[in-house]
């Protein structure tokens, strides 16, 4: 299968435009970047896809391969070889964030900067570090998605999106995890909470945007002060908003976000 069908790639905006190439997150497809990618399809070659098991993706889950980040990474770097991206900026949400490190350490001529929304590199606290989640709280949390899967779903996704006195982006969120196939999203639920790519980020050779969420459950501020903290060029800017998914809840604030550092890559 051709890599463009197998991650249902969509390309739009200007066909020799600079590239933003979005990636969404866990539980999501590319339809999560619908309030941001469109903006900058006036100056910008805009691509977006679906990972395995998301979206209209129709590539095979590789239970080896994509049982670490790893193999997520590679499934970009072969949608950047199949397309010959040069210089494109990485937009990555959430578990796609780490995606991206992993991507750009491979192919940094492909990956010319990094624009991270809601970065965690690891959920799970450690000596020194705070994740934001305790071992057992992640080990209660997976096996509540391994028993019931569209109950989880129910439950955590207006935790995750925030904004109790929006419950359509709660009820948007849930529909979205119940589209992706229960077990594809079970396995990736448990590579990318269990996942620990610390040690990647100082690899990281590309200027590199970190947004943070004011109040977000899921990575929260440390979190993200961490990542812009261990990536060398790196700039972190605060979303006045609440939740793990801004890209959709205030996507005002990634834009203005985003096109305040464009033109410093370009």
């Amino acid at each position: 299968m051709d890599v463009i069908s197998a991650h249902n790639v969509v390309t739009t905006g200007v066909a020799d435009g600079p590239v933003l190439l979005f990636a969404h997150g866990f539980g999501c497809d590319q339809n999560m970047w619908r309030h941001v990618a469109p903006h900058f399809e006036d100056t910008h070659r805009v691509i977006r896809f679906d990972h395995v098991g998301a979206g209209g993706a129709q590539a095979p889950y590789d239970p080896d391969r994509h049982a670490s980040l790893s193999g997520y990474a590679d499934d970009v770097v072969r949608i950047c070889t199949e397309l010959d991206l040069r210089d494109a900026v990485f937009v990555g949400h959430s578990v796609s964030a780490m995606i991206g490190v992993l991507a750009q350490v491979r192919v940094p001529e492909r990956l010319s900067a990094l624009a991270l929304v809601g970065p965690s590199p690891r959920y799970i606290d450690d000596d020194g570090y705070t994740g934001g989640f305790t071992r057992e709280d992640i080990d209660d949390m997976l096996s509540a998605l391994a028993s019931n899967y569209l109950g989880w779903s129910s439950a955590m996704a207006p935790v995750i999106v925030g904004n109790p006195d929006r419950p359509e982006l709660g009820d948007e969120l849930t529909e979205s995890f119940c589209r992706a196939d229960p077990d594809i999203a079970e396995r990736f639920a448990r590579t990318t909470f269990l996942s620990d790519n610390r040690a990647d980020l100082p690899r990281v050779t590309a200027p590199t945007l970190v947004m943070q969420s004011r109040d977000d459950v899921i990575a929260p501020m440390v979190v993200g002060e961490f990542v812009a903290d261990q990536i060398p060029d790196s700039t972190l800017v605060v979303l006045e908003t609440s939740g793990h998914c801004p890209n959709l809840s205030d996507p005002d604030q990634v834009i203005k976000a985003l096109e305040a550092f464009l033109p410093q890559v370009r």
